[in-house]
Parts: structure tokens; sequence; C-alpha cells
């Protein structure tokens, strides 16, 4: 099969390769063609993909090119993990809303929506030259961040989407090793939206860990998401790390203030990555990479693939799916993050016990965010932007939506047609 990545010259995309690799048994992968309009990138990235292969032993090809049809012609699957205005984008989107002491971050608050109106027009472009090209039935698995919002954008646009998010298998690997079992014995209840979610159960072959690991491993888990233990047994779930932005908004504000954005430590560590990855020595992925975030993506993905795409038994993968009345408050179209039931024919959700209705408030409030998001990515307009931070619970004030809707046109005016 040919695997095609979207923004192939990543520092990403090594870790990608590097689980094809350890996985040659199971995903008959034998093309792996890179797409990203950056030729020096492109040129390092492919040639190490390549070398990582080799001394793996594994059979597969990578080619690389800058054009996006011959990239995924007769492709299988497609994967997409762009990052539109690179890190100088970021660095805004992390920086802006910081005026108005709200939250910079890339995938949530006032810089998300950013993120969000600058990376869906492009991704619906792409889609639709893959749809033409290949036809209606290539998956595409997206991995582009504000993952919810792009995996609905696809998937109301008619695409085969599955979103995919590396936090679910990074809290299932995490608790495995803090709990000394193999991380495949561990299974999450695991419920929310794309960086909005819980984990209100764990179990390890079949028993129920959550009790002992809000007890006995109470601050070992606190100290791995960075919320208060006391905060984990009242909910009686672990909530991911992104929660800290809700549940801390104003004390992370404070420490952004004044440090370096995240954007300008990753510009820094993908220097040093890409100086590694162009000497031809190099023959295995460094353990910098850890530094690059987006830990166990390529297991996530490789595995997600792999049910898609080998007519095999359905598998079961935490996915950004459409909700289809998993969750009964929300829109059926709308994108939740939960375990579903993976093949060929593509991902449905498993039934979800009921919310507590402080989870299921802060989920219906987010939804109708990413909604209003979607509206003004797709159409424009700064009533739109205004009413999505407006809608956001992390702003969700006139002045500050007025001021941070202003700040985020200024920003990004290069990106949005729209405001030309």
């Amino acid at each position: 099969m040919k695997l095609t990545v979207v923004g192939g010259g990543s520092t990403y995309t090594p870790e990608l390769i590097d689980g094809i690799a350890g996985r040659r048994t199971s995903l008959a992968v034998d093309e792996i063609t890179l797409v990203d309009p950056d030729t020096h990138r492109l040129s390092i990235v492919g040639a190490f993909s390549q070398r990582l292969l080799d001394h793996a032993g594994h059979g597969a090809k990578v080619t690389t090119t800058t054009n996006l049809e011959s990239g995924v012609d007769g492709a299988d699957a497609v994967l997409l993990q762009l990052r539109v205005g690179g890190q100088t984008a970021r660095h805004s989107d992390e920086t802006f809303p910081l005026a108005c002491d709200c939250l910079g971050q890339e995938t949530t608050g006032a810089g998300g929506l950013a993120k969000a109106l600058r990376t869906v027009p492009v991704i619906l472009d792409i889609a639709d030259r893959v749809r033409e090209l290949t036809g209606p039935d290539t998956w595409i698995v997206n991995f582009t961040n504000p993952v919810g919002i792009v995996t609905r954008a696809l998937q109301q646009a008619g695409h085969r989407a599955v979103g995919l998010c590396n936090v679910a298998i990074g809290m299932q690997r995490r608790l495995g090793g803090i709990l000394g079992v193999e991380p495949s014995a561990v299974k999450l209840d695991h419920v929310g939206l794309n960086h909005l979610t819980w984990a209100r159960g764990v179990r390890v072959n079949g028993i129920e860990m959550l009790p002992e690991l809000l007890t006995t491993y109470g601050d070992q888990v606190a100290a791995d998401i960075k919320l208060p233990v006391e905060l984990m047994r009242l909910l009686n779930a672990i909530p991911s790390y992104y929660l800290k932005y809700f549940y801390e908004h104003d004390s992370v504000v404070r420490e952004q203030h004044g440090q370096p954005s995240r954007a300008q430590v990753v510009k820094d560590v993908e220097d040093e990555l890409m100086k590694i990855y162009a000497d031809t020595e190099v023959v295995t992925k460094p353990d910098s990479l850890s530094k690059r975030g987006g830990a166990f993506y390529s297991e996530a993905a490789i595995q997600l693939v792999h049910a898609l795409t080998s007519g095999g038994r359905p598998e079961e993968h935490v996915v950004n799916v459409r909700n289809d009345g998993t969750l009964p408050f929300l829109p059926d179209d709308a994108v939740i993050e939960v375990p579903s039931l993976v093949d060929g024919s593509g991902a449905r959700p498993l039934p979800i016990a009921p919310l507590d209705p402080d989870m299921a408030g802060l989920i219906g409030a987010v939804t109708g965010y990413e909604w209003l998001a979607l509206e003004a990515a797709l159409h424009g307009g700064r009533d739109r932007v205004v009413r999505a931070l407006l809608a956001h619970p992390l702003i969700g004030q006139w002045d500050a939506a007025e001021k941070l809707a202003d700040a985020l046109i200024a920003e990004n005016r290069d990106h949005l047609p729209w405001v030309k």
C-alpha cells in the first residue's frame, strides 16, 4: 500500500516512519510519499526517513514531492499534519491573547481560533484535490490541530476522515508505566472533545484501577497532568493535561507572561533535530525527538491506518469521530473524542455512560464555540470571529472578544483571504 503524508517535511515525520518500521508485519506499506512545499526540509526529512527504514530492514521506499497531485496519486490513505504559517504563526497564537490576560495557546482560546481560521480552508482544499484524484474512498487521517474543528470540517464536506490525537495513547502509556503493566493491558473510559477529555475509568485486564490511581498513585498522576490531586479526586476522573487551561486558567496566564512561547522553544528543538536528521551517519530516531511533542503519535497513527485499510476485524481506538447520538446533548454532526470501533467502513463510537453535569456542561459550551469557529473559518467576517470568541468559556466577555478579534485579524491577515 501507499501512504501519503501531507506536511511530510515536519520534524514529526521520523516519529511516524519509526512506527512504520516497527509495525512492518501488520501494515504492508511499500511506498511512503512525503508532500511539503519546503524543499529544504523535505529533502532532509525524506533522506533520513529512508535511512530509518533501511536500518530497520523495512522494504518501503520513501519518495518526496512538492506537488500534492503526484504525491497522493495511488494513495490508500492520506495523513494530514499541517501547520499553516509555521512556528511564526504559532508564536502569534501563543502571545497576542496575553494582552487581554487570556490564555495564549495554539489549540484553544483565541489562539486556537486563529489556527482554525488559517487551517480549515487549506485542509478542505487539499481534501477536495485528494478526492478528485483518488476518488471518494481514500481515507484521510487528520492530525492537524485543532483536530476536532478540522475533522468536523472534513466530515461536513463529505470526506472519509477520522481525527487523531496522541493524548489518549499517551495517557494509556503513562498510566501503564505507573501501574507497572503493559500499556496494551490498559483500557481507558476516555470521553470528551479533542483536547478536552477525561478518563473516568482505567481498567487493567478488566479490573478497575482508577481508585488506586487516585489514592496510592495520586501525587504521581497529578504531577504528570500538572493538576492538583484533590481536583482529580473531586471529579473522580483523570483530566487530560489540556484541562489545566480551564481549571487553572489565570495561574497559567500569569506563568505565560514574560516566558518564551512554546513556539520559540519548539523552534530551537526543530533546528537541533534538522541538524541531526541531516547527518548521514544517523540511522535511528534521536532521543531529542521526544522534546518536540507528539509522543506516541506514530503508534496511534499506524494502528489507526491499519484498522482503516487492512480489511480485518474491527479494532478499538480512541479517535475523533462524528457524535451520532453518542453524547445525546450534542448535535449528531459534532466531533467527539471517544473509544470507537474502527475498520474499513470507518469509525463508530462505542456507547458512553452518562456524563456528570460539570463535564457535560463544559463539553456543550466548547462544542458551541467549535461550531461558531467553523462558521468563521468557512465564511469569514469579523462578526463571526467575535461571536466565536464570545462563546468560548475561556473568554466570554464582550470587551475581550472585541479586542481579541481585532488582534487576531491583524496578526493573521496574510492567511485570511476574506480580510484583504
